[in-house]
């Protein structure tokens, strides 16, 4: 059974002769968190945090210290810190969110080694195969730990591995080809993740980022191919548009399923900007820019009139 909701218990008072010292004792047991849930909160919050400012530390200690360093000094306590903290995660019996938080700590700290290997030896701390080797040498731990914001780093990784790989080693790949394949690749990601938070939960704000940058790609994607249409690129432009829209309607069910405001607010103003761009497209002229302007003030208006029509039939369901 799902644990119960502040709205449930709005709902049974309403409906029922449920007192309110029984209200307030329902939402004390069920809903408000007591001292051990704050306990828990504060100890993973200080511990993300001491992490975060340790890292910090360490990216800075190398930066003010670099010209003082020996090379093997510089590769020695990186490799060191690597391997320090995955034997702490690999051999402590610490709680497992701790060892998780502290295994992502790690996976930066293998971006920091391959940066201070690339600086020193110049082979292009900047380059896609930096990224590239980051990636490939945090997948295992990704799919060991089975932890959100590792994997969250690991899809940036990704990202970023292919929009540089496609800046400067792909150079005549085109903008709406680039964001083609981004939309695509991160939509395959997304959908793997819906598919297995059927098994297993998966926190919904990773969710919502992956599905956000997929909106994200097919939107520019499209825009560009709006404004800089060419024969050459209409294969790759009808495909784009083609995939997106079954994705933007798969979407729109899938909120609706869910009973998820986000997809149902996200999808529609990707294409209010779509239809804003083709309209600009077709006339830069100052009525058109009036006209555009009505435009986008009307459909946010229906997409919040909506979002609070089902918010409402969403709840007199429950």
């Amino acid at each position: 059974m799902e644990k119960i909701q502040r709205e449930d218990i709005h709902i049974i008072s309403r409906h029922s002769n449920l007192t309110e010292e029984g209200v307030v004792k329902a939402l004390k047991d069920n809903v408000y968190n007591d001292k051990e849930a704050w306990q828990k909160f504060l100890r993973l919050f200080f511990i993300t945090l001491g992490v975060g400012f340790t890292l910090a530390g360490i990216i800075f200690f190398f930066a003010y210290n670099w010209a003082d360093l020996h090379k093997f000094a510089k590769i020695g306590i990186a490799e060191g810190l690597v391997v320090a903290t995955v034997s702490l995660v690999l051999f402590s019996k610490m709680n497992i969110n701790i060892r998780n938080i502290i295994l992502t700590g790690a996976s930066v700290l293998v971006g920091v080694l391959f940066a201070v290997y690339g600086q020193i030896y110049q082979t292009g701390a900047n380059a896609y195969d930096f990224f590239l080797g980051w990636t490939i040498f945090i997948t295992l731990w990704a799919i060991v730990s089975n932890f959100t914001p590792l994997w969250l780093i690991y899809i940036v990784l990704i990202n970023t591995t292919f929009i540089l790989y496609s800046q400067q080693v792909a150079k005549d790949w085109s903008g709406i080809y680039v964001f083609t394949l981004l939309f695509i690749i991160n939509t395959i990601m997304l959908i793997v993740a819906i598919v297995l938070s059927q098994r297993k939960k998966v926190a919904n704000w990773f969710l919502s980022t992956v599905a956000l940058a997929c909106a994200t790609y097919a939107t520019i994607g499209i825009i560009l191919g709006i404004f800089e249409f060419s024969y050459t690129d209409n294969l790759t432009f009808f495909v784009l548009i083609s995939i997106a829209s079954l994705a933007f309607a798969t979407g729109i069910w899938y909120g609706l399923k869910t009973k998820s405001g986000f997809y149902l607010s996200v999808i529609p103003f990707s294409i209010t900007l779509i239809i804003s761009s083709l309209f600009i497209e077709m006339s830069d002229g100052t009525m058109m820019f009036l006209m555009i302007s009505l435009f986008i003030v009307i459909a946010v208006t229906l997409i919040i009139k909506n979002l609070i029509n089902f918010q409402k039939k969403w709840k007199n369901e429950e």
